[in-house]
């Protein structure tokens, strides 16, 4: 950087934080912490920052370290199944359905119940799909659709 350049007030309080660092070690006592501080945020270049930084030293590069993961948790680069299982829940459910008396019916009595929600909602969603399709096109432009007419949702 030139040090004639004018700094942001984002460059001073990451000169000031880094100050407070360097304090927190043990490198600046509070007197120099006021004084650096001070001029730090009142400095106007990139220069007047560099004075402030001269004699301490700047901070270590980190080494980006890659997190290994756990022996069971999978190939990486896969996608992972966040939520609970499914499978495991099911077949608990369906053991408990065979094994205890009348609840084979219940079981699928709630079998039934939810595959009429889930049916409902798929009907509900092709229409709802329909309908925005059928809004999408009237808003379309005539001169083949290569840029959209002022759109606006109107229900």
């Amino acid at each position: 950087m030139d040090d004639r350049m004018r700094v942001s007030d984002a460059d001073r309080d990451r000169v000031t934080a880094r100050l407070r660092e360097h304090f927190a070690e043990g490198r600046l006592s509070s007197e120099e912490l006021d004084e650096r501080i001070t001029a730090a945020l009142s400095a106007k270049t990139f220069g007047d920052l560099r004075r402030v930084m001269t004699d301490l030293p700047e901070p270590a590069p980190q080494i980006a370290q890659v997190p290994q993961s756990a022996p069971w948790a999978g190939r990486g680069g896969a996608v992972a199944w966040r939520g609970p299982r499914i499978l495991p829940l099911a077949i608990i459910v369906l053991i408990a359905a065979l094994v205890i008396p009348g609840a084979g019916w219940l079981f699928f009595a709630f079998l039934k119940v939810v595959l009429v929600l889930w049916l409902v909602a798929c009907v509900a969603g092709v229409f709802a799909a329909a309908r925005f399709r059928r809004h999408l096109r009237r808003y379309w432009r005539a001169d083949g659709g290569s840029q959209w007419h002022h759109y606006q949702w109107r229900g």
